[in-house]
């Protein structure tokens, strides 16, 4: 259903008129305990939204609206497997990868859970072949540096994951990470690797990912002619994630080191699934199941909490209102721990191909505004960058900071520094500074004008005690989970991604251009132009 064509969307706006004309200041000291009013406990996490401009009616508003879209009874149909994919007729079961319980999943006849365990066994030999020195590559020596070769949701989630567990990682192997099919990419990894001591792992569904393959067949010629042998040698140092038994086998690599996974994972919800290979390897059979584990408690709390404590929700309906109501078009991911540098650009998938999208379920264009834009950084370094826009730019910017009470690196006060900013950046977004404070400071008059803030600049504060693969995971699944309830707010399928298709296929279409060289004639004159440049400079003429 459009939601803006709802009853209670109506009351939404008229609400919002009336709620607009208050600051986040003025809803303090209307209710000096909003503080608490306004906390939330989930696996793992407390958070608290007492610095966005909302009040009990508008999350009552808010919840209501949930209700008429229907977000519970589509989340049950989810986890249940049923075909919420709707253009793609497909399952999204991505919260089967993670099921730590007892019980079976059986969809359309199919033991999911059974399968689920089935793979997660012989990646677990695997690793432990790897990790004992059992499994060697071609001339016999243990393989200590893995390189996983993948794109889009094949990268950027193991690639986050192993960046933010870092200090988890097992000694003596090494994981790195190859994406853009840009040659650089893949010449500055394999850098002082040894070709006898690394293994490939290639992540492609279907193994025909243009930059996968075109990766995977240039790491094969690599390995080749430093081993100084043939295909055989193949077998010995790469394994697959694929279902394309096929094509995996046609490429060299041995069949008991395929992985495979199913239709139900989509790519940027599977790093749980054979994806996950790399982190494994890396980070240890106990810490990747630690990881499900705070997947799977976040799961738990998204299905059976009640619609006023449910955190996943209730963030996805905050957004709704700074987007649809206050007009913020992005959100700023404001991680407070190094770990979590690659969190933003994880999330800026995660959501961007998810709710990046302007046609609704019934095939309908929405008039409405729909997924926000996601960036960010790490704090502190943001605050020396891009927080001056946040604060006195003339875009709205809701923030969600993360941040937690015990470092993994205690290090004299550096902790304590980096919360306080953490604390204070938020005080400040929402308070601000006005002309008479800055004039109580003695802040001379010719530049009052620069000195003054004007807050209500919206926040939410999520804190865990600390960065483990426990609370990483029930971070990820909260986020997750938000972005599910935005899509169905919003009458969206999040689940399909039509739109990164159409790149590739010009792609297609103008590799031969470039193979042609002048003979070749492009339709558009400014690409025709722009290769006539390209191979000018290409020839050095």
């Amino acid at each position: 259903m459009n939601p803006t064509e709802t009853k209670v969307w109506a009351e939404l706006e008229a609400h919002f008129i009336e709620l607009k004309q208050l600051t986040i200041a003025e809803l303090f000291a209307l209710d000096p305990s909003r503080g608490k009013q306004f906390a939330y406990d989930a696996p793992y996490w407390h958070v608290n939204l007492a610095k966005q401009r909302l009040t009990e009616e508008t999350l009552k508003l808010l919840l209501r609206l949930a209700k008429e879209q229907g977000v519970q009874a589509e989340a049950r149909a989810m986890f249940r497997g049923e075909r919420i994919n709707q253009t793609e007729n497909r399952a999204v079961l991505h919260t089967a990868l993670r099921q730590m319980g007892g019980e079976d999943l059986i969809v359309e006849g199919e033991n999911i859970t059974a399968q689920v365990r089935a793979v997660l066994g012989r990646m677990e030999v695997f690793c432990a072949k790897v990790h004992g020195g059992e499994l060697v590559g071609h001339t016999g020596k243990p393989l200590r540096s893995v390189v996983n070769i993948g794109i889009g949701g094949s990268d950027l989630g193991p690639l986050m994951v192993y960046e933010a567990l870092r200090y988890y990682a097992l000694e003596g192997i090494r994981v790195e990470f190859v994406s853009n099919i840009d040659a650089t990419h893949l010449v500055e990894t394999l850098k002082g690797l040894d070709p006898e001591e690394t293994l490939f792992i290639i992540a492609s569904k279907t193994f025909t990912t243009q930059e996968t393959l075109t990766n995977a067949r240039s790491a094969k010629e690599w390995l080749l002619r430093g081993l100084r042998a043939g295909e055989e040698a193949v077998a010995k140092h790469f394994c697959a994630l694929s279902t394309n038994l096929e094509k995996v086998e046609e490429f060299g690599i041995a069949k008991e080191n395929i992985f495979g996974f199913w239709d139900w994972v989509g790519g940027r919800y599977s790093l749980t699934s054979a994806i996950g290979l790399s982190l494994m390897l890396g980070l240890g059979v106990e810490n990747f199941h630690a990881l499900r584990k705070g997947f799977y408690a976040m799961d738990r709390h998204f299905l059976e909490a009640e619609e006023e404590e449910n955190l996943p929700l209730i963030l996805a309906l905050v957004g709704l209102w700074n987007n649809n109501f206050f007009g913020a078009e992005s959100l700023a991911i404001l991680p407070y721990d190094q770990y979590l540098h690659r969190f933003p650009a994880y999330l800026q998938q995660g959501d961007m191909e998810s709710n990046g999208k302007a046609v609704d379920r019934q095939g309908n264009p929405v008039r409405y505004q729909t997924g926000p834009i996601i960036w960010g950084e790490p704090g502190t370094n943001g605050q020396h960058a891009f927080y001056q826009l946040i604060h006195q730019g003339t875009k709205l910017i809701p923030c969600d900071f993360i941040g937690f009470a015990r470092p993994l690196n205690p290090l004299g006060d550096h902790h304590k520094k980096l919360m306080s900013n953490f604390f204070a950046q938020q005080q400040a977004l929402a308070f601000g500074r006005t002309e008479a404070e800055a004039r109580a400071m003695g802040i001379k008059e010719e530049v009052l004008p620069y000195r003054v803030f004007s807050g209500s600049r919206p926040t939410t504060c999520l804190l865990a005690e600390q960065l483990t693969p426990e609370s990483l995971g029930a971070l990820i699944a909260l986020y997750e989970h938000k972005i599910f309830c935005q899509g169905i707010l919003w009458n969206l399928d999040s689940f399909d991604q039509w739109g990164v298709e159409l790149g590739k296929e010009l792609a297609g279409q103008i590799l031969p251009l470039l193979a042609g060289g002048k003979e070749s004639v492009p339709s558009d004159s400014a690409l025709a132009e722009v290769l006539e440049y390209y191979f000018k400079k290409q020839n050095h003429e």
